[in-house]
């Protein structure tokens, strides 16, 4: 693999089960370069290692007054360095090769992973862990790849160092094959303690940097609050701890490196003294001294590599720990297969340019969660109200085909065989055999608290049971018909799924599906959609179905005034807004404008579900209103889903589908939820608990009134 060569064409599939298994990994990828770096290595220490001994061969040559030996001593050392010379130019572009490929290799696959998960990944790992992931770690994980061949040549020049010493002179010999061992097991016991203090420094500059990213990110905000001196004096402790963990980390790595000078300046002078004493005693000749004293002095280049690769071990070890936490992250609850995801990354491109038309035409149909009972039929427009902003995100996600990840995953429905009005459901449906998790049914209140009617009232009149999809998966579904939904509890059965279901489209599941189909299929737009730096007409610039123009996207979202404030910005002067640049994220624009922008982006790509958390969350009610007009009039005939509580957009909507504590607790119309659900009524119009007592009595009274009057 040469730097022409890059980026890979399929960087393949990583062992990320923990840090040792991912440099492990690495390493194996391009063993075969690694076994070349190594082989120069060998060529240039083991040529500077004979240099000891044509120096020894010379100078005793000139004691002996031998012109010819002394001759053949120059030549050999001429030819010994210029090994010396190519082999080290070799190692070092070999090594550097090895670095800056293993550092691309695993960019790409962390790349891969943020495509792949999308806005999901920030919910998972933080941002600012992310950040450090793909910027200084991928750095220090290079360098212990790069590190390792180096050791692995000072490791064998080293030994053959030590065992030609004690063949050529034993005496001297064996006190260096003794004393090395010592150099180098003299700085293990310094070693936990520095990387103890390397890994206090590296977790309080993520810190740090987790710190700063917020700040920016929120600068408007802070301005607007007055908090930039609360947040830089945050930042300030954060800096001045990250400092005072470097200066302590730094002093023990500069104490192991004392340690690496002073251990073998004891054994040289050792030797010395010792050879000195063998010299004057007529048992060694003085080129044999020499040749032993340039052999240890020898011995102290590739002891350095020792020093080194412990270093590269010591950072790249939580660099690699953190990177196989990202790369563990998969976008369904189960991991999946290796070959499964490589065949679907390495098709990736050209599906999404081939194939998108036929991805979209592949699945279809009503959007059914089976962990919350959420059904959005197809072709309606189904606004969702969680009451909980954080669950809404999760939820939201669940239906782009997102796992959740930590306890979340423990939220898994129950396999039962309850039956549905009208028949039983069909064993191999997956839709029509999973109910919601038990513990989150207690919590929602049961058909007679809502409505009045019982489960079997519910069975005669035709209406489904609490979390259960309709008999049918049609856009005929009654949606304007009231009916409060809560989760039966089910008896868990041996066949209890470990992992939460996944989202059915169509009846198909979305983790089943390949990533670019599943993309195609479903658009998520969360609470705070990133726009990238560039023109606006760059920033729509979307893979679409081309059913909707540019045009007709701005002017659904409303991005009139926008598009007025941009034009004079426009890089060529023409007044064109389409020309004006966008600064990254948007930053220079307001959030209303940010949230319009964004929301013209999702409708042009004109998605068969569109899934949008809180889309109008930063602007007027004025613009709101006809936001939702617009939305409407755009994608009828289409699949949209909306979390939000605002009642301007919930007016305008096909179905309301409640879900306060993870489960579906009422279906039906804005109006028919506000009079027949209270907990609803709170979350959408923020009434006090008061006014809810007052109004609960005066319902009570009228409901009282028509039975006596039925009666």
């Amino acid at each position: 693999m040469q730097l022409r060569d890059l980026p890979y064409a399929d960087p393949g599939q990583p062992d990320a089960r923990s840090g040792i298994r991912l440099l492990y990994w690495l390493g194996r990828q391009q063993w075969g370069r690694q076994v070349m770096a190594a082989l120069w290595g060998m060529l240039h220490l083991g040529a500077l290692a004979c240099l000891p001994l044509t120096l020894g061969f010379g100078v005793q040559a000139v004691i002996d007054r031998s012109g010819g030996r002394l001759l053949l001593a120059g030549g050999l050392m001429l030819a010994l360095g210029a090994l010396a010379t190519v082999g080290d130019t070799m190692l070092h572009r070999v090594a550097v090769t090895n670095w800056i490929t293993a550092a691309a290799r695993l960019q790409q696959l962390l790349a891969r992973k943020a495509a792949e998960l999308g806005s999901a990944l920030t919910r998972r790992v933080a941002a600012g862990e992310v950040v450090a992931v793909s910027t200084g770690d991928v750095e220090k994980i290079g360098w212990f790849v790069e590190a390792v061949s180096r050791f692995v040549a000072a490791l064998v020049a080293t030994v053959a160092v030590c065992v030609a010493l004690v063949i050529y002179q034993p005496a001297l010999g064996l006190v260096v094959a003794v004393g090395v061992p010592v150099l180098v097991l003299g700085v293990l016991p310094l070693l936990p303690r520095a990387t103890r203090r390397a890994d206090v420094q590296r977790e309080k500059a993520g810190r740090a940097t987790e710190l700063a990213a917020d700040t920016v990110a929120g600068l408007r905000v802070l301005r607007g609050i007055g908090g930039e001196e609360l947040f830089l004096e945050r930042y300030r402790a954060a800096s001045q701890e990250v400092r005072a963990a470097a200066v302590r980390s730094a002093r023990m790595w500069a104490l192991i490196a004392a340690v690496q000078v002073a251990l073998p300046g004891l054994l040289l002078i050792t030797v010395v003294w010792y050879g000195v004493g063998l010299a004057q005693d007529g048992r060694i000749g003085v080129g044999e001294l020499v040749t032993v004293y340039g052999a240890v002095t020898f011995l102290l280049s590739p002891l350095r590599r020792f020093e080194e690769i412990a270093m590269a071990y010591s950072f790249s070890r939580p660099s690699a720990e953190r990177a196989a936490r990202v790369l563990s992250q998969h976008r369904t609850a189960q991991e999946p297969a290796a070959d499964a995801v490589a065949t679907d990354v390495a098709t990736g491109h050209a599906e999404e340019s081939g194939q998108a038309a036929g991805s979209r035409a592949a699945v279809g149909g009503d959007l059914y969660d089976p962990v919350t009972g959420l059904l959005a039929p197809a072709g309606q427009l189904t606004l969702v109200v969680c009451g909980d902003p954080d669950a809404a995100g999760r939820l939201a996600d669940r239906l782009g085909g997102h796992a959740p990840a930590g306890p979340t995953d423990s939220d898994a429905p129950e396999l039962s065989g309850a039956t549905e009005a009208g028949g039983a459901r069909g064993a191999g449906d997956p839709a029509r055999s999973l109910t919601p998790n038990p513990t989150a049914a207690k919590a929602a209140p049961s058909p007679a608290e809502t409505t009045g009617t019982t489960s079997s009232d519910a069975r005669a009149t035709g209406r489904p049971e609490a979390g259960a999809p309709p008999p049918t998966a049609t856009p005929s579904t009654p949606a304007a018909t009231p009916s409060s939904i809560s989760a039966a509890p089910s008896e868990p059965t041996a066949a209890a799924a470990p992992e939460p279901a996944s989202v059915l489209l169509g009846g198909v599941a979305l983790d089943s599906l390949p990533l670019v189909t599943a993309r195609a299929a479903v658009l998520v737009q969360d609470k705070d959609p990133v726009l990238l730096s560039g023109t606006l007409g760059e920033l729509l610039d979307v893979p679409t179905s081309g059913a909707v123009s540019a045009d007709q996207a701005r002017a659904a979202a409303q991005c009139g005034d926008v598009l007025t404030a941009l034009a004079p910005a426009a890089d060529d002067g023409s007044g064109d807004p389409t020309r004006a640049t966008i600064t990254e994220r948007g930053r220079s624009l307001s959030g209303g404008q940010r949230q319009r922008l964004a929301l013209a982006r999702s409708l042009v790509t004109d998605p068969d579900v569109l899934v949008l958390d809180e889309p109008t969350s930063a602007v007027d009610s004025h613009t709101e209103a006809r936001i939702a007009d617009g939305l409407r009039g755009l994608r009828a005939g289409r699949t949209t889903v909306v979390f939000a509580s605002s009642p301007l957009l919930l007016d305008r909507a096909d179905r309301v589908v409640f879900i306060p504590d993870g489960a579906v607790v009422a279906v039906g119309t804005h109006r028919e939820l506000l009079h027949s659900t209270p907990a609803y009524r709170a979350v959408v119009t923020r009434e006090t608990d008061d006014e809810l007592t007052a109004v609960g009595v005066a319902g009570s009274a009228t409901t009282t009134s028509a039975l006596e009057d039925s009666a």
